[in-house]
């Protein structure tokens, strides 16, 4: 999958016009505020999936315009495609010339994986930033395990909004056991699923890991669920079930449910030490950075193509190493790496450098 022009109308702070890409490594150059991310944004929002940065539609039109505008390029699925954007109050999608109901159309025809400053909560945050990383990335692998999702949650919320009630309802005993058995099978669906996809995803995290770090440091992955048996998903139900009933008088106690899929965990480790707690900031960027392309790996072996990489401010608290395999050792992939010191650039062997300079994009060494 290649990017290879974008075009945009009242984005942002973006002057209008086009950008072409290269097939290798894009670095995004500039000062802070000048609309590097901004350009990064627009590329992705071709993904089908709203902004990486949480905007909303408004916050995306240049202060005073109407409407934003934008056009891409790329080539997929073994053929030269386009699309196109407008923003308003809503987002009107064309996919090579044929109108889309929404810009979730893209989804699955231009794909892209994003590495932001908000992702390094997946070392540093908690556990439930680890289990959306997960979730979305299956997702992105099985349409059907969203609704899967959903399903858990409503039966959570159901079960914990009765187990605040049940003490004065009469016979709560035999309706909690038809909860714990609908909450149990779902729950185990979702662990097993789970824990199956982190155990695709450890080697490809090693073996990228190994590369950012030159070797000289390792990453490990556990999924951490304490009624999960990996041979058998009827016993993993059957286990779960088992925590709700012995646990289901601390349960009443508390007005909530402590076990189950929302409480599972995705432990990373540097060199055999928990990384949220030991790793450095070079470190911990470099697991998270890891762990996005590795889900891209996966996603290109499901699907047959390989996404975009897209880096907004990677480059800090990397050593000259880390730096080096990005800029040029990812080889087979289309990189955009946003950056502010100018040193670094000069790292790069070969690619394209884009400044960004008040909004105005332009190619300042194309080096392929």
């Amino acid at each position: 999958m290649i990017a290879r022009r974008l075009f945009t109308q009242n984005y942002r702070n973006l002057i209008s016009g086009d950008i072409e890409f290269t097939d290798g490594v894009n670095v995004i150059s500039g000062q802070n505020g000048q609309g590097k991310t901004n350009l990064l944004e627009a590329l992705c929002l071709f993904t089908g999936v709203r902004s990486f940065r949480g905007a909303k539609n408004a916050e995306l039109i240049t202060k005073g315009e109407k409407y934003a505008r934008m056009e891409l390029d790329f080539f997929a699925e073994k053929r030269e495609q386009s699309a196109s954007l407008v923003i308003t109050d809503k987002k009107q999608a064309t996919l090579n010339g044929v109108k889309q109901a929404a810009a979730t159309g893209f989804i699955g025809r231009f794909c892209a994986v994003v590495f932001s400053p908000d992702n390094m909560s997946l070392v540093k945050g908690g556990s439930n930033e680890r289990r959306r990383f997960i979730d979305a990335a299956i997702s992105q692998q099985f349409p059907t395990y969203p609704r899967l999702l959903v399903e858990y949650n409503r039966i959570l919320a159901q079960r914990n909004a009765f187990l605040k009630k049940s003490a004065t309802t009469a016979g709560f005993e035999s309706m909690l056991d038809i909860w714990d058995e609908t909450l149990s099978q779902t729950g185990a669906r979702i662990s097993y699923k789970r824990a199956e996809y982190v155990a695709r995803l450890e080697g490809k995290t090693a073996e990228i890991f190994d590369g950012i770090s030159s070797g000289r440091d390792s990453i490990g992955l556990r999924y951490s669920c304490n009624y999960l048996n990996p041979e058998s998903l009827i016993e993993t139900a059957a286990a779960l079930k088992q925590q709700l009933a012995s646990h289901r008088v601390s349960d009443l106690a508390q007005g909530c449910t402590n076990y189950g899929a929302h409480r599972d965990d995705l432990h990373i480790s540097v060199n055999d030490m928990a990384a949220r707690s030991y790793a450095s900031q070079g470190q911990k960027r470099s697991c998270v950075l890891a762990l996005k392309l590795a889900e891209a790996s996966l996603l290109e072996e499901a699907a047959g193509e390989r996404p975009i990489a897209v880096l907004d401010d990677v480059m800090s608290e990397l050593d000259g190493l880390r730096q080096d395999y990005l800029l040029n050792h990812m080889d087979g992939w289309q990189v955009f790496i946003s950056c502010c010191d100018p040193h670094t650039v000069k790292g790069l062997d070969k690619g394209r450098i884009i400044e960004v300079e008040k909004g105005k994009c332009r190619v300042k060494q194309n080096g392929c």
